[in-house]
């Protein structure tokens, strides 16, 4: 398949699936590619039966949009923007499981959409001090603890930018998620640390150019923050809130919540301490508290010996199978138990029990969310 012409038809699919994209992606995973859907739009009806007449409808302006489509993929290389596609090796792998995940991303920046931690910090737009205090402190101490974490967050107003901006202090790489396209900025007076993020970071959005910052379009964003993270911290909010919204996606995701408390009574911090009450968040106090709630107290001893240079380079008494599953893990480390099955063709229990003997070897290890890491 031609890479220009899938690119361009996932962008037209993009264009034409706002508001029924969970079909269009179901639909997208079924027959492989956006191209595929475009070349059997007319069959689709016969081919899925259930699929809602709004999807047949879309896509029945393919021409439509062509054109714009196409203004939108040379905008991204006039720009240094990366288009991913939902099926591109790239394409961030925890967001990838989500049933709703962009068919295409758009992206500026250096880091790496796969680092194996990521960690989204969401909040009010109307941080006290307090709030700034505790993200300083964490971001501070999360840092010298995982000194590879990206932190991810919204780029608004109040504890977003906050994160954002202590992340960048503490050399630490952060993404922002936004509600708009790449040729915009909101709010325009968070320009000079989006810049800054760009070189050390960057900007991910599902939305193309000329796209306003509507209300709904936060609320859709906050899905992609919360599913290319492994956990969700939120700092400081109201009864309701934005960071709320991001904290009930992510327990549908299957990802960790957490939560600063805050004073009894307090209106910036009734939102959390009502999530802790009611079991939706786990209470954390520190940076050490939540390392240790996500199993990630190795991370320093790692870096520090892959820093030495001390490598494994050899594996001994290591099973055929075992060496596929280690080849896999040095391309593409961190992943899923059901991954590396349908990768290296061995059956899930095989794989299973192999993966616990390399991690009893000292060879892998397992982390949150279920992923398995090569220790090299």
């Amino acid at each position: 398949m031609d890479r220009q012409t899938e690119l361009l038809n996932t962008a037209i699919i993009t264009r034409l699936s706002y508001f029924q994209l969970n079909a269009m992606v179901e639909l997208y995973r079924h027959l492989g590619s956006a191209t595929a859907i475009i070349e059997q739009r007319g069959e689709l009806k016969t081919l899925f039966p259930s699929i809602p007449q709004k999807v047949i409808d879309a896509l029945q302006d393919v021409e439509a949009v062509r054109t714009r489509a196409q203004e939108e993929l040379d905008y991204c290389a006039a720009h240094d923007v990366r288009t991913i596609c939902l099926n591109d090796d790239d394409y961030p792998r925890r967001l990838k499981e989500c049933p709703d995940a962009p068919l295409m991303l758009f992206y500026k920046g250096t880091a790496d959409l796969n680092a194996r931690r990521t960690v989204c910090i969401v909040g009010t737009r109307r941080a006290t001090p307090y709030g700034e205090d505790l993200i300083r402190n964490f971001v501070a101490d999360l840092s010298k603890m995982c000194p590879d974490v990206v932190i991810v967050s919204g780029l608004a107003y109040g504890i977003d930018v906050c994160a954002h901006r202590h992340a960048l202090k503490n050399h630490l790489e952060t993404i922002g998620v936004l509600a708009h396209g790449l040729d915009d900025l909101y709010p325009p007076r968070h320009r000079d640390v989006a810049n800054e993020m760009v070189l050390h970071g960057g900007l991910l959005t599902e939305f193309m150019t000329h796209t306003n910052a509507d209300k709904l379009n936060f609320v859709r964003r906050n899905r992609i923050t919360a599913g290319i993270s492994d956990a969700c911290i939120l700092v400081e909010s109201a009864k309701k809130g934005g960071g709320l919204i991001t904290t009930r996606i992510s327990k549908e995701y299957d990802r960790d919540v957490f939560a600063f408390p805050g004073v009894v009574g307090a209106k910036s911090s009734e939102g959390c301490n009502n999530l802790i009450r009611d079991n939706g968040a786990g209470l954390i106090t520190s940076a050490e508290d939540f390392v240790k709630a996500m199993g990630w107290e190795d991370d320093l001893k790692i870096k520090a010996a892959l820093d030495n240079g001390i490598e494994r380079e050899l594996f001994p008494n290591l099973s055929p199978e075992e060496l596929k599953i280690v080849s896999l893990l040095d391309k593409t480390n961190d992943l899923q138990l059901n991954i590396i099955s349908v990768k290296t063709v061995i059956p899930i229990g095989t794989a299973s029990s192999l993966l616990f003997g390399l991690e009893m070897k000292g060879v892998v290890k397992p982390y949150a969310g279920g992923t398995y890491h090569l220790l090299k």
